[in-house]
């Protein structure tokens, strides 16, 4: 295998010290562990559902089925890498195979570019854990995601739908750009990586550095999360893939973590408190909705005055990936997203969060892939 490969949120170098963890009988790995074995679909007797045409929004939404066999594949993948079972590694193979061999497209309402956002980091991910293994066929999948899933990451991160600039949540530009990042690593697409890196440090859109946290408070060191105002399932979502995009660009050398005075670990912090329990700054936040032929200046407008209390407690398996660079990897104080990392141990992955898209927006099992 190639000692530089996986290379997204898992490096070689990692997964051999989650399987050394796990195999000594170390906590929290061997409850994150245990957490992944019980999980139905991390079966090696899982079968593919392939489909020719996903939807996601509006007749005939289909998406559950391909992230359904996502996951299986993810949780398979895993299982493989760290013990080295022969029938989890074919079993995620077998799945991937499938669906390179089926999909032909992906539509839906505005809705599918979350689905090419989330689903193309998470394929890309997979790909990336089995790449080297005999069965998988390697350039049929790497066509599958250069030629149906960035397409629509690009033209979402360009055009937006349509929509003024501030249309769409930060969310929706977020797992857009850990798709863009991810097919460009794992496809060896270098220009692909660097746009991706771009749009975070200086993007337009409501995913980069500085609009998805528009607001540091220096003396506490929280920062405002752009969607806290709306509820904190999307706020917690929001961490989830900004974490994974600066994970992925971690491993391709690339410190997106530490942009701007680790502005992210400030959010993070900001985020993991207010969903603990306790009160947190809020600035009014303005943005303006609507199609871009929108020009008169009253059209569209909205102020969200407080933080939102929709949601407060939300829990997502994201926080020890966080917590594991900033704390573990860095040496930074991280109190409020150690207790919150702490509080949800040992964390979950698709299928342990809900039947819902949400429960499987986020890979999951941080505290075995991550802690340290």
């Amino acid at each position: 295998m190639d000692p530089t490969r996986p290379g997204l949120l898992h490096s070689a170098a990692d997964l051999d010290r989650v399987a050394g963890k796990v195999a000594a009988g170390a906590q929290p790995w061997t409850a994150g562990w245990e957490r992944l074995a019980a999980n139905g679909r991390s079966s090696a007797d899982w079968s593919p559902r392939p489909l020719r045409d996903v939807v996601r929004g509006g007749a005939g939404d289909n998406v559950g089925q391909m992230y359904l066999d996502i996951h299986a594949a993810y949780q398979n993948a895993l299982r493989w890498r760290l013990t080295g079972e022969k029938a989890h590694g074919e079993a995620a193979v077998n799945i991937l195979n499938a669906w390179s061999g089926t999909l032909r497209s992906l539509s839906g309402n505005a809705d599918r570019f979350l689905a090419a956002g989330i689903h193309g980091y998470q394929w890309a991910n997979v790909g990336e854990l089995v790449r080297d293994h005999p069965g998988f066929d390697l350039p049929r999948f790497r066509k599958m995601l250069l030629g149906i899933f960035y397409p629509m990451n690009e033209d979402f991160l360009t055009n937006h739908n349509g929509a003024v600039i501030t249309n769409y949540w930060a969310n929706w530009d977020l797992c857009n750009m850990c798709s863009v990042l991810a097919i460009g690593a794992f496809t060896d697409r270098k220009d692909l990586v660097n746009r991706a890196i771009g749009y975070f440090r200086n993007g337009e859109g409501n995913g980069s550095i500085r609009n998805a946290v528009p607001v540091v408070y220096g003396r506490e060191g929280l920062a405002q999360w752009q969607e806290a105002g709306r509820d904190q399932g999307h706020t917690v979502m929001g961490i989830g893939l900004m974490a994974t995009f600066c994970e992925m660009a971690w491993h391709q050398g690339v410190d997106c973590y530490g942009y701007d005075n680790n502005r992210f670990l400030k959010a993070a912090e900001y985020v993991a408190k207010y969903n603990l329990g306790h009160d947190v700054p809020f600035t009014e936040y303005t943005w303006q909705s609507g199609p871009i032929a929108t020009t008169a200046a009253h059209v569209g407008w909205d102020t969200q005055t407080v933080v939102s209390d929709y949601g407060r407690g939300h829990v997502r398996p994201v926080w020890d990936l966080v917590l594991s660079h900033y704390s573990g990897r860095r040496g930074l104080s991280a109190p409020w997203t150690r207790q919150m990392a702490q509080s949800i141990r040992a964390d979950g992955g698709g299928g342990d969060y809900g039947t819902g898209g949400g429960g499987f927006d986020q890979l999951g099992f941080t505290t075995l892939l991550h802690a340290r």
